[in-house]
């Protein structure tokens, strides 16, 4: 069975619309007016009248929202929601190589640890990823710097890579198998003339990248862990605390971040576990039952966010938690770029040479 098949555009509408039929499909759609030249994509859930357009880089939301909500009741989820062959699985669509790989960071918090998160591992396995190739890429973006390239490479279902007159997709897992099985009328081997244009396409989107990053100047991601150890006292964390506002955006819309917090409320049945998204950034984050808090400073806080990236992670999963897509930078009132605090760190630990 081949890994690679070819879909033409208007497979591709045919096969979108099957499986709306056997699917919750979601997909990215251009925001309503936007005159930039690289306008957001949000996503929604498809309608029967729906014509989904190829996505050219990632989504504003980030892939967790899918698998983990900001606010939800946890301790009667099951109950009110068994899972079973009633509820409908879901599709995601247009889902670019950043996510997946920052995904990884989330698989291994929720599922990996010495508990398995029942609710994430219900909703992962109910839920089909078909990525995309990225055509074009942000002002923000900047994957190649973490070494993740533009097009998906693991991590999905089934990869969409458009050519001139149609897709090529591509089979990553059982699950993708499974779709192009359940509708394989509507797909044909690829020839080796197709694959070489997906590379070569390719190829072309990662030099353009290229150029797009060289005047950024980032450090190497081999020296992160490096600068964020050394700079532990460094003067940045001061110098880049002054803007920030503590609105939480930063941890909020980043597709690594994770924190959550458990509370009870109060309910007319009693009372509710309910878990929510937290942020690092918040000044109550660290704060325990006595009152003490090992990050009271905003400084401290914004170290600790770097510190979990570019040393916890790389210590115990061996990648940083961070994927390049440029979302805690756009969302940042306070124009916190990420970039220009490790560049930062980088200039004062050469002058400290």
């Amino acid at each position: 069975m081949p890994s690679v098949y070819y879909i033409n555009s208007s497979n591709l509408d045919t096969f979108i619309s099957r499986l709306q039929k056997d699917f919750a499909v979601f997909a990215p759609f251009p925001r309503d007016s936007q005159t930039t030249n690289t306008p957001d994509y949000s996503y929604r859930r498809l309608n029967n009248d729906d014509r989904v357009t190829f996505n050219p880089y990632r989504s504003v939301e980030p892939l967790k929202t899918f698998f983990t909500n900001p606010s939800e009741k946890v301790c009667d989820y099951f109950n009110a929601h068994p899972p079973g062959p009633s509820e409908k699985q879901v599709v995601i669509l247009g889902v670019k190589s950043c996510d997946l790989a920052a995904h990884r960071i989330q698989d291994y918090v929720f599922l990996e640890g010495v508990e398995v998160d029942s609710l994430y591992s219900v909703r992962r396995e109910n839920t089909f990823v078909i990525s995309g190739d990225c055509t074009l890429f942000k002002p923000v973006c900047f994957c190649l710097s973490l070494d993740i390239l533009p097009h998906p490479t693991s991590g999905f279902d089934l990869n969409l890579s458009p050519l001139n007159d149609g897709y090529l997709a591509e089979v990553g897992s059982a699950k993708g198998a499974y779709l192009v099985g359940l509708y394989e009328g509507l797909f044909s081997p690829a020839k080796e003339t197709q694959v070489s244009a997906r590379q070569s396409k390719r190829e072309q989107l990662i030099e353009r990248l290229k150029k797009h990053l060289l005047p950024q100047d980032i450090p190497a991601k081999s020296e992160f862990q490096k600068l964020v150890r050394e700079g532990y006292h460094s003067e940045t964390w001061q110098q880049f605390m002054l803007t920030c506002v503590e609105c939480g955006g930063c941890n909020l819309i980043c597709d690594t971040c994770h924190c959550f917090l458990l509370a009870d409320t109060r309910e007319s049945t009693g009372f509710q576990k309910v878990r929510k998204w937290d942020s690092c950034l918040y000044a109550n984050y660290a704060r325990v039952a006595g009152g003490a808090n090992p990050l009271r400073l905003r400084a401290q806080r914004l170290r600790n966010r770097f510190m979990k990236k570019f040393d916890f992670f790389p210590d115990n999963l061996g990648i940083p938690a961070c994927c390049g897509c440029g979302r805690c930078i756009e969302v940042c009132p306070g124009k916190i770029d990420i970039r220009e605090v490790l560049k930062d760190l980088a200039v004062k630990a050469k002058a400290r040479q």
